[in-house]
């Protein structure tokens, strides 16, 4: 029996622990890793005041009054006209399809009613889907209108009175559990079907099982298929819940068409397991698999939309959270759920989710090892 303290043997553990954690560089990288990823990301991408947010104008007359709004409505650094010259058919479509976040309809006689010293009336249609996005845009309306149109009258700005008409698109009452309820959903597959099925393989090799697995007459493809599809059982169990709790605890809407919502479902959560399986490859134990989890979960959560406005981040961190399923499975979720849109207006979603699909089998496929070697 050893008693008292001793810095040799001190000394030995240490060095013991040391050479094991270069050994396990996966653990190693993620201690750094995360830590950076949460600096970058909160520091450079994060913002929850959007700017420069994506309008359109339908102006059949854009005289010099419809000009100066304009302009006074893009000095407030909100609005960045995208579409100038739409037709109120195109401004329709653009804002449906999650194109434009801001619709602003100049009336043909908004000019002589302002010459005239009449009240005259511009609509702005908001999508309200994320009702955080309208909020600063719509809070700034009054005031600059009424000043931008009295300084082009030469009037002072109780004589030039103009009534902004402010629709919120699809969630009028700004509920925000309209926004993060339907999101929830793709937030709460990622974290479970990812990290169970990057564990499935894993969890083999750790029992020793792994020989028998791979002894048997199967192909990689047959081996990941029996692997990943269980799994599918589990998200639609998932699903179900999640969608019946969105309808009846919280009254979330179903204006568009549950089968499109359900083929998105499927696309997403097919994805994730594929992913999961692809973790699984690259990983020797379970928590190696968990930890590289939550550093795709992480960025993931962040860069979607799902925490902080999309349009709110700078261009560089749009294009990192491209890379995610999950920014295009909220972006379709909720157009369906929210707004009603048609399969050709989430095309582009459901295009991505397919290819990520096809992305990570086939990555999947690559990276299987046939022996333990």
């Amino acid at each position: 029996m050893r008693i008292g303290f001793s810095l040799g043997r001190l000394r030995a553990l240490l060095g013991k622990e040391t050479i094991q954690m270069r050994r396990d560089r996966l653990t190693f990288a993620m201690m750094l890793g995360v830590p950076l990823v949460q600096l970058m990301l909160f520091g450079f991408a994060i913002n929850t005041d959007p700017k420069e947010l994506p309008a359109a104008l339908v102006a059949p007359t854009q005289d010099r009054f419809t000009r100066a709004m304009v302009s006074a409505l893009e000095l407030t650094g909100y609005y960045r006209f995208v579409a100038p010259d739409a037709t109120a058919g195109e401004a329709e479509v653009m804002i449906a399809r999650g194109d434009v976040s801001f619709v602003v309809t100049v009336p043909s006689d908004f000019g002589r009613r302002i010459e005239r010293g009449d009240t005259a009336q511009m609509l702005i249609e908001a999508d309200a889907t994320d009702p955080s996005v309208a909020s600063g845009a719509i809070s700034t309306l009054s005031t600059v209108a009424a000043s931008a149109l009295a300084s082009e009258a030469g009037r002072p700005p109780a004589a030039a009175p103009v009534e902004i008409v402010v629709h919120r698109r699809y969630n009028p009452e700004g509920i925000t559990q309209y926004n993060i309820v339907p999101a929830l959903l793709g937030v709460i597959l990622q974290l479970t079907m990812v990290m169970m099925t990057s564990m499935a393989l894993t969890r083999e090799i750790e029992r020793g099982t792994m020989e028998n697995l791979l002894s048997m007459p199967a192909t990689p493809l047959e081996i990941m298929l029996g692997k990943v599809l269980p799994y599918l059982a589990v998200g639609a169990v998932q699903v179900v819940v999640v969608l019946l709790a969105a309808r009846v605890l919280f009254g979330i809407p179903l204006v568009g068409s549950l089968s499109l919502i359900l083929g998105g479902v499927f696309l997403f959560v097919l994805a994730l397991v594929i992913l999961g399986y692809l973790i699984s490859t690259v990983s020797r134990t379970q928590m190696q698999a968990m930890q590289v989890t939550f550093f795709f979960f992480l960025p993931s959560l962040m860069l979607s939309g799902f925490m902080f406005p999309f349009r709110g981040m700078p261009t560089w961190a749009q294009w990192l959270g491209e890379i995610f399923p999950l920014t295009h499975f909220l972006r379709l979720i909720r157009s369906v759920m929210l707004k009603g849109a048609t399969a050709a207006e989430v095309a582009d979603s459901l295009a991505a989710l397919t290819l990520f699909v096809l992305g990570f089998a086939l990555v999947a496929l690559f990276r299987f090892r046939r022996t333990l070697d």
